[in-house]
């Protein structure tokens, strides 16, 4: 299965890197959300992780953009967590909200829950 991050973090994305692929997920991992849009809509994969506040192009709008041609699952990450910042989310067609900081065993856990595979 394959899965995208979309973090610009490098940190982060290493990390999540590390443990989705301790799970046999195939993971291509992009800096910006320029690169993250091109990737998702280019690409097949069966779920996005997202994060809001990024360089180019912010997360809501690249959930925005993906959300008109596919129905991917998409996972956001944010620093900035409020009832608005979810609820936003939601409505864009997100699948799941995290928090940051989190760890990183509870967005495999996420992500296997959103492909339905045993946790």
């Amino acid at each position: 299965m394959r899965i995208l991050v979309v973090e610009d973090e490098i940190r982060i994305s290493n990390l999540l890197r590390i443990y989705l692929q301790r799970e046999m997920f195939q993971v291509d991992v992009v800096e910006n959300g320029k690169d993250g849009l091109e990737c998702a809509l280019k690409e097949d994969y069966n779920l996005i992780i997202l994060d809001v506040l990024m360089p180019e192009i912010d997360g809501y709008q690249v959930l925005k953009e993906v959300r008109k041609i596919k129905k991917t699952p998409v996972i956001m990450l944010s620093a900035k967590c409020t009832e608005e910042d979810i609820k936003y989310s939601k409505d864009l067609g997100a699948n799941h909200f995290i928090a940051k900081p989190f760890s990183p065993g509870d967005v495999v856990t996420k992500v296997k829950d959103l492909l339905s595979l045993d946790c």
